[in-house]
């Protein structure tokens, strides 16, 4: 069967508390549930990665379900699936060089020069150039790694839905995928608020089917986001 993974609803960006949707993120996350149960999905799991955004979104798919009487089974908590401190990693690499043209241009704000930032602090990290920060890429790899497992074995006679955060997603895509660091990064920063995408079990692993779909958003491209 497959694994239908979320990336949480647009999160508070430049807030003091990120772990939080927005307005926009709970109306993108709610058009997801509304998608998924007027689609025919059923899910014999639910799955989160524990932070308030996985679970913000994963109650406003639970209310499109709920409303239509249909079946929403408890979700599970796996802190495994929680994203990598981005915090630290972004100020680590800033830190390291503060006058590098990349970190001074992501100060106008711009989302294309926080992104050309974001991009370049990401593939510091998976070279292991940043010190000092509280989880390698490594071993950020290797417990998603270990989710995936689990996410495997629950999904081999159902349908699973998995709500988490675009790095853990994007290195659970890299692994069924079997692509490099740097393509784990472009995968990761190309992924947008309440994007679905689809993974299934293969011959012992994990492969892809799909990737960043917005079924529930067609024509509504203003409210495509990407952080």
């Amino acid at each position: 069967m497959s694994l239908f993974l979320v990336r949480h609803g647009q999160a508070s960006y430049a807030a003091d508390d990120y772990d939080q949707l927005s307005d926009l993120g709970y109306e993108q996350s709610r058009r997801l549930g509304h998608w998924l149960i007027h689609g025919g999905h059923r899910f014999g799991a639910v799955v989160t990665g524990g932070m308030r955004r996985h679970r913000q979104t994963a109650d406003c798919v639970a209310e499109a379900f709920l409303a239509q009487g249909a079946d929403w089974p408890e979700p599970l908590t796996d802190q495994r699936l929680a994203e990598f401190d981005h915090r630290a990693v972004f100020g680590a690499f800033m830190a390291r060089d503060p006058d590098d043209p990349v970190v001074v241009a992501s100060r106008s704000g711009h989302p294309r020069d926080v992104g050309a930032m974001l991009q370049a602090a990401l593939l510091a990290w998976a070279r292991d150039e940043l010190p000092d920060v509280p989880e390698t890429w490594a071993v950020f790899g290797q417990r998603v790694r270990m989710a995936g497992e689990r996410l495997r074995a629950l999904a081999d006679d159902t349908e699973v839905l998995v709500l988490s955060s675009g790095g853990v997603i994007s290195r659970l895509v890299q692994q069924a995928l079997d692509v490099p660091d740097e393509r784990a990064v472009d995968l990761n920063l190309s992924l947008r608020n309440s994007a679905l995408s689809e993974l299934f079990s293969g011959s012992g692993r994990l492969r892809m089917r799909t990737w960043n779909t917005l079924p529930h958003l067609h024509g509504e491209r203003a409210m495509w986001t990407y952080y």
